[in-house]
């Protein structure tokens, strides 16, 4: 009986182990399929590769969700591609630091397709003060209506997702798209550790609304790192990343239609950073600054870091610098009238603090001061972010650099 007791003890051991072990060896095999047409019902992505053709649209009223780890690939050759969700559509994109959702495209070209585009009826602003709900055009081809009085829209939840190679330009000004494009998106809306990729036009645009954006990377877009519009407010900003690199504009370019609000985002923990010999998009326009105001533009933005913004010397010489002001109202509504606080910077390596952006504006480089609302330090942190694979492409460390 004992010699029979200790040999079922042994097998059981040995079963109990194989199972173990099987479990921990189990591999997921990925879904694949084809998303194209416009989502109209509830639709759940398990963990896969799929392919992304056309401009995918999910609908009002119909969530379209998607498993952590999983990649969807764009192909220029099929003709314009994005995702594209509608003012009361949602987007559940949930991965992870390890298993992030990539959106990208083929040729692996910047520019070759539409990115996320998200639409909802937060709140903006357009060419006048009136106060009553207003509303405008896109810009990205689809002409699409956005802007209303929801503040509190939600679109759904993005974290850890990456969108490579988009920023497809068209025709400038009238079919343009970016790496995430977010229309009067609201504040119900979640946006986590997102990272938008060798774009062609801005890594991060926002189109008025309220909604905020944490643990955001915009690495190598040839256009602005970060650009907004119409009245943008969101409130809840943090950790904001931009790496520009053989191509670049501002850092963050910064607009309100020209309506002289008293309201504007906020955003704390910025590193924004140019790398040696990065030239600007257009050699027709002053575009390699930091941080560049106009048209009104706001907010409230503190704890930065900002390097290598100096002056470009070929193929056009221009002046480069931490903080530009294009406009004598931008100076004289918004930092002269104290709208502007921009505290807690760290600055090295950049040639220029002040600069005035038109000849118009008779105030030249280094010659004008904020007088309230700006500090300078040695000891801002800028962002703070963790790396892993949600920053990590073709093996190199997007975070590197940080």
């Amino acid at each position: 009986m004992k010699k029979l007791f200790v040999s079922l003890f042994a097998m059981t051991l040995a079963l109990t182990s194989c199972s173990s072990n099987d479990e921990e060896t189990t591999t997921k095999t990925p879904a694949t399929g084809e998303i194209t047409g416009t989502i109209t019902e509830n639709k759940t992505l398990p963990y896969g590769n799929y392919t992304l053709k056309g401009m995918v649209k999910v609908a009002a009223g119909v969530t379209l969700t998607i498993e952590a780890g999983s990649t969807i690939t764009a192909d220029k050759t099929t003709g314009d591609n994005g995702l594209v969700i509608l003012n009361g559509g949602k987007l559940i994109a949930v991965g992870t630091a390890d298993a992030p959702i990539v959106f990208t495209e083929k040729s692996k070209i910047p520019g070759s397709w539409a990115g996320i585009i998200m639409y909802g009826d937060a709140p903006i602003v357009n060419s006048s003060t009136n106060p009553a709900p207003q509303t405008a055009t896109s810009e990205d081809g689809l002409a699409l209506t956005y802007g209303g009085s929801n503040a509190t829209h939600n679109g759904g939840t993005l974290k850890y997702v990456r969108v490579e190679y988009a920023g497809q330009i068209i025709t400038t000004n009238s079919k343009e798209h970016n790496g995430f494009s977010f229309y009067s998106v609201g504040s119900g809306t979640v946006l986590e550790n997102l990272v938008s990729y060798m774009g062609n036009d801005d890594g991060f645009e926002f189109y008025g609304g309220t909604v905020s954006g944490k643990n955001l990377v915009s690495y190598g877009n040839k256009d602005d790192s970060f650009d907004w519009q119409d009245g943008w407010r969101g409130q809840d900003n943090t950790n904001w990343y931009a790496y520009q690199t053989g191509v670049g504009n501002y850092g963050m370019e910064i607009e309100s239609k020209g309506v002289n609000n008293n309201f504007g985002p906020k955003v704390v923990g910025i590193t924004l950073k140019r790398a040696a010999g990065t030239t600007t998009e257009s050699q027709s326009e002053i575009q390699l600054d930091a941080i560049q105001f106009k048209k009104e533009g706001n907010g409230d933005y503190s704890n930065i870091v900002i390097d290598g913004y100096k002056n470009q010397t070929t193929p056009t010489a221009y002046n480069g610098g931490v903080l530009q002001v294009l406009d004598l109202n931008t100076y004289n509504n918004q930092i002269a009238g104290g709208k502007i606080k921009l505290n807690n910077l760290k600055i090295s390596n950049c040639d220029n603090t002040f600069i005035s952006g038109v000849s118009t504006f008779t105030l030249s480089a280094n010659s004008f001061n904020p007088t309230t609302n700006w500090t300078t330090s040695t000891t801002a942190t800028g962002a703070t972010l963790t790396s892993g694979a949600w920053a990590t492409v073709n093996g190199v460390n997007l975070l590197g650099n940080l």
